[in-house]
């Protein structure tokens, strides 16, 4: 069916979910999930462990009792790809005392097939190994390896499809992460992403809308929509929808929640999302609109397909009507090429939109993309040298935006207590801001009102109202 798992293969995964539990139930085998990445792979996780545990393993948070590891791995950047080896290179000493211990890589690192022969040919005791579209099939490769069956290194992942009904185990009762779509038609010229995660797929609107319905009578009160790029949502169906669309059909579910999105692309930002967002009390906290460097000339090289004032004319829209709403973004440090005028526009560009937060990275190439034999690579020492000034400036901006929270009352979604301060709890308002306040109370998974009294950089402080 195209871009969709067929019925036919998702029974005999069933069958295999069935047979695997005979062989396990009544053992009180383990499992344990390493999660490297964002919020896709968290997502990605949730489903992972809600398979393991529909198979009959126990989830578990202590590696060394698990009879089964997994680790679901990031390609984002360098560091993240070394830091999957080095865990998985950890866990040879568990297979070593017990040889019966399935180990098992998945996510974006070994859907490359550089990674997927390292892992085959120098980690001989790793099981398995499946990208992000095979993950409908992790019933068929444990019962291969319950069987001791040959070690199986998954390259069907290079033309993945959308598999409904791998129902997640979520890490919370009242956050949760619905994938709309999966993959990435941009390529940017930075950026793995579509190499590992495939083209862009679009679940199905009544699917979604199900999902989502359902966690609202669970009792969930925030919702993330994930996608590369859940502006350009719907673009793939037979049936002709939108992102616009979908949010007006959200907008109609009955209940209190609020609605995030992650992430957006730019070149795909219509008006008629914008007003979308801005026209339903559920969405307008927060957008995320990645800008990546404030310079057209690098935003050429990157593939970007816009520039400056074509993002600018985007944040506008978006503030106007709505200026509470929080605005963070992305920003990449020492690109190819990137002059120190090119940097200083960057700078310019932060000055002026003032967001509340950024996330910055360094330039990390990414082998297979077109960047990584870019010429003129910037030096290591001047990417930290740009990044330190970056996070300088915006820290700045960031203590000037929430310091003028001070004396406002805030609703927040309370997330627990803060695993620093005895007697504190930590929530987040609609536009993702941190706020920690005292209380003798539990009031997690439920909305409160907070009186702000301070703020520092990164989060505000206050009074339960």
């Amino acid at each position: 069916m195209g871009n969709f798992v067929d019925v036919k293969e998702l029974n005999k995964q069933n069958k295999y979910i069935q047979n695997v539990k005979l062989l396990v139930e009544g053992r009180g085998l383990k499992a344990f999930v390493y999660t490297l990445g964002c919020q896709q792979n968290e997502a990605d996780s949730e489903k992972i462990m809600g398979t393991l545990q529909k198979m009959g393993y126990i989830i578990t948070e202590n590696e060394e009792e698990a009879d089964i590891l997994m680790v679901n791995t990031c390609a984002i950047r360098d560091h993240a790809e070394k830091r999957a080896l080095s865990i998985v290179g950890r866990f040879k000493h568990y297979k070593a005392k017990n040889p019966d211990i399935i180990i098992g890589v998945c996510g974006c690192m070994s859907a490359q097939e550089h990674q997927r022969e390292k892992l085959k040919h120098s980690y001989h005791y790793v099981d398995f190994t499946f990208g992000t579209g095979a993950l409908h099939r992790l019933p068929e490769f444990v019962y291969n390896a319950l069987n001791k069956k040959k070690r199986y290194f998954d390259i069907d992942s290079d033309t993945p499809a959308i598999a409904e009904g791998v129902d997640p185990l979520r890490a919370s009762s009242y956050r949760a992460w619905v994938s709309i779509m999966y993959g990435c038609n941009n390529f940017c010229t930075y950026c793995i992403v579509p190499y590992v995660r495939g083209r862009e797929r679009s679940r199905k609107m009544e699917d979604i809308l199900s999902e989502i319905k359902d966690l609202v009578n669970k009792g969930y009160k925030d919702i993330t929509l994930l996608g590369q790029n859940v502006n350009s949502y719907g673009k793939d169906l037979e049936e002709k929808t939108n992102i616009a669309a979908l949010l007006n059909e959200i907008s109609k579910i009955e209940g209190e929640f609020w609605i995030h999105l992650m992430t957006s692309h730019p070149k795909d930002a219509s008006d008629e999302m914008i007003e979308a967002i801005k026209s339903s009390p559920r969405t307008s906290g927060h957008f995320h609109l990645p800008l990546q460097s404030g310079s057209d000339e690098i935003l050429k090289k990157m593939n970007r397909h816009y520039d400056l004032e074509k993002y600018l004319s985007i944040i506008e829209k978006l503030r106007k009507d709505n200026e509470k709403i929080t605005l963070t973004t992305d920003i990449i440090v020492g690109f190819p090429n990137e002059s120190e005028e090119d940097f200083q526009k960057t700078l310019e560009v932060i000055k002026r939109v003032k967001y509340d937060s950024i996330f910055s990275f360094i330039y990390s190439p990414r082998k297979g993309t077109p960047a990584a034999s870019m010429d003129n690579q910037i030096p290591e020492s001047e990417k930290h040298r740009r990044y330190d000034i970056l996070c300088d400036v915006q820290n700045d901006i960031s203590r000037e935006i929430n310091e003028s929270y001070i004396g406002t009352v805030q609703k927040v979604l309370v997330d627990g207590k803060s695993k620093n301060n005895e007697g504190v709890y930590t929530s987040r308002t609609q536009g993702n801001k941190i706020v920690h306040f005292e209380c003798e109370n539990d009031y997690t998974g439920t909305f409160k009102n907070v009186k702000i009294t301070r703020a520092d950089t990164f989060a505000l402080y206050g009074e339960i109202i």
